[in-house]
């Protein structure tokens, strides 16, 4: 079972890590770069000296592409290890796994891990006012636990009581609210973070569903063969 959870995991973290760095580099590094030269200042926003929007921007870079392409495969890696996890848990209850399932799954870790910090607490470009990193983390890792733990009490809950529990769950940290930087004052452009977070949020979402077909797949390929070792 070990090696099952940990081969499924494996494969299904790095082609949804690899697919989803892919998309990074086409759609989310443009707006990256874009965002460096106002942090530089070769951009100038609201200047006294006009500077073309349309300075060229970096084209490949080996090392840091490359190094982004492997950390985005080793992230997704780990998230594939929870998902799986949550597999084993289905399928020890009697619960299918299969593609459409598998999807779900991997739209609910979406909304729990990106979507529902990022209400508050949006993908923020280089050069942005932020507040403090340690409070802002504290707050992200809470929002995600309670986000992961209303999901499932939405699927698995029995009744309104429960759903009601997760209801409360959702809305608490945003009502809280997240750490603000005490001015919010800085060299980028308000366009360039707001197209920088809807590409984030597309990638993370097409990553988490791939993540979610594959994981599946994969599970139900190693079931399918210890199944025929069994038999054997």
């Amino acid at each position: 079972m070990f090696s099952r959870i940990v081969s499924s995991a494996l494969l299904a973290g790095a082609a949804a890590g690899l697919i989803a760095a892919l998309l990074q580099l086409v759609f989310v590094q443009p707006v990256l770069l874009h965002a460096e030269l106002y942090e530089s200042g070769a951009l100038v926003h609201f200047g006294a000296a006009p500077v073309s929007a349309q300075q060229p921007l970096p084209g490949f870079q080996p090392m840091r592409d490359g190094l982004s392409i492997l950390f985005t495969m080793f992230t997704y890696t780990g998230f594939a290890l929870v998902l799986v996890a949550v597999m084993l848990l289905a399928d020890a209850q009697g619960l299918p796994v299969n593609g459409r399932v598998g999807i779900l799954w991997g739209l609910a870790g979406f909304i729990a891990v990106i979507f529902a910090p990022g209400l508050s607490l949006p993908p923020e470009v280089p050069g942005v006012a932020a507040a403090d990193v340690l409070t802002r983390q504290v707050w992200w890792v809470s929002t995600v636990i309670a986000a992961a733990v209303a999901l499932w009490l939405i699927a698995f809950g029995r009744g309104w009581p429960a759903w009601g529990v997760a209801v409360v769950l959702l809305l608490v940290p945003h009502l809280i609210g997240a750490p603000e930087p005490e001015s919010f004052a800085g060299p980028v452009p308000p366009e360039i973070s707001a197209l920088f977070t809807a590409r984030a949020f597309g990638v993370a979402m097409a990553g988490w569903a791939v993540l979610g077909i594959v994981a599946s797949h994969l599970w139900q390929r190693e079931a399918r063969r210890q199944a025929g070792d069994g038999a054997a």
